[in-house]
């Protein structure tokens, strides 16, 4: 870049900068000359060879392209090239505003777009904290062993004569009408289903209960108007169920022979030691986990600042990306999944804003307070992610390089670093969720 470049910096605000330059003649011709020399190299005009095209024709054939290219190249290397040498951390495509190359004439453009914030944390240290003891209840333990329980159960067809509960298993064939017209979509046969899942449209469930087998009934609901198919949306659906089946399910005894299901415990004493260690962990990760949200608040409380929208936009692209991903794996037609969850962007907005602010606000206490992810540290990790997946760790890491992600686990590490230099610093009251309940229920 040419020290004749005359740059303006403008703070438009807290996250937007605009640039202003003007660039002398003689930087534009000499760029204007290299760009012709490279048209002429392979330029095809009849009665002239290529590489020997003189430039009087050259600029009548090849003016405007010639222009806009060194336009072009003028722009990308000082925009390029001042946030390099200032430093300047932007977040967006600039918005260029520029009227070409006149002859004679400086080369003036802007480029305008948003730039991170400079967030001066405060009020980090001695944060006053309350921190739930992860305490194993016997009401835990026992919900733990019933879902056990639950994932060892038998189906047996109802013997008894009574209708369908909540919970029991239905086999049903059913179609429904809009305005009295069968909609294909809305028809099936030997249809498996749990009542109580709310695997369907809310209230077709509930009026299955106490229908009985080889009985028909007729269902009437409304379809939420965010259903994912638009012509069912908001519509008063007529259902004809015929039920074919009722299954319920049987529970196994949690005994030693109960135990025989899991090759890793050799009695029940095991297996209920193992269960509660388990919960126990769970209830230290909620704890944990519920520590840093009210760290979270207590730093978005005491520092206020603004953030680049554009941040806000690409943390609700990731989002709307992971609820379509888990949409799809739950079953959900790949399709669907996709339509619903764009439809969710406006709602995620003031998530993603949150995340955004926090994410700064981490990254900028550990700049302040010397905070780093060592190599070593960054390895361990590696090799850790490598064992959880059974995988060789040059492979991983190999993999990790090549999708670009190293950074984002360096990251991962280094707020967990922040998050426990906070804690450390802070002060915190335990609490016991059980006290929390009895002071409720004195009111």
């Amino acid at each position: 870049m040419s020290d004749s470049a005359a740059v303006n910096i403008e703070s438009i605000s807290s996250v937007k900068m605009k640039l202003s330059f003007d660039i002398p003649w003689l930087d534009v011709k000499s760029e204007l000359d290299t760009v012709y020399r490279q048209v002429g190299k392979t330029a095809k005009i009849k009665g002239f060879r290529p590489g020997k095209i003189p430039r009087e024709i050259l600029e009548r054939y090849y003016r405007r392209e010639a222009e806009d290219e060194t336009a072009s190249n003028l722009v990308n290397r000082h925009y390029w090239k001042t946030l390099q040498e200032k430093q300047i951390p932007a977040v967006t495509r600039p918005e260029i505003e520029q009227k070409g190359i006149e002859a004679e004439k400086e080369f003036s453009f802007s480029a305008t777009f948003e730039v991170e914030p400079v967030v001066e944390p405060k009020d980090y240290i001695g944060l006053a904290l309350e921190k739930e003891e992860p305490v194993v209840t016997e009401e835990d333990f026992a919900a733990r062993m019933e879902e056990l329980r639950r994932m060892f159960a038998t189906m047996e067809e109802l013997q008894e004569e009574r209708g369908a509960l909540r919970g029991d298993f239905v086999t049903i064939d059913f179609e429904g009408s809009v305005a009295g017209e069968a909609i294909k979509e809305l028809k099936s046969e030997n249809y498996f289903l749990e009542i109580g899942s709310n695997a369907f449209v809310p209230g077709f469930e509930d009026q299955l209960i106490g229908a009985k087998k080889s009985e028909t009934v007729s269902i009437a609901v409304k379809f939420p108007e965010t259903y994912h198919a638009a012509h069912l949306a908001g519509k008063d659906v007529a259902f004809t169920v015929g039920v074919k089946g009722i299954r319920i399910k049987k529970l196994p005894e949690i005994d030693e022979e109960f135990v025989k299901n899991f090759e890793r415990y050799d009695s029940l004493e095991a297996l209920r030691a193992d269960v509660r260690k388990s919960l126990e962990e769970d209830k230290r990760r909620r704890s944990d986990a519920e520590l840093e949200r009210l760290i979270d608040a207590r730093l978005l409380a005491n520092n206020d600042f603004e953030v680049p929208g554009s941040l806000v936009e690409r943390q609700i692209y990731y989002m709307i990306s992971d609820t379509q991903r888990r949409m799809a794996a739950g079953g959900m037609d790949p399709k669907q999944a996709a339509d619903l969850s764009f439809r969710l962007h406006d709602q995620f907005r003031e998530e993603a804003l949150r995340t955004v602010k926090v994410g700064l606000l981490l990254r900028s206490i550990a700049e302040k307070e010397g905070l780093q992810v060592a190599e070593d540290e960054l390895e361990k990790e590696i090799r850790e992610i490598a064992m959880q997946r059974g995988q060789d760790y040059r492979i991983v890491r190999e993999k990790l390089e090549k999708d670009a992600l190293i950074d984002n686990i360096s990251n991962v590490l280094l707020n967990r670093k922040t998050y426990e230099f906070l804690r450390e610093k802070a002060t915190i009251t335990p609490i016991r969720k059980e006290r929390i309940e009895s002071a409720e229920e004195g009111k």
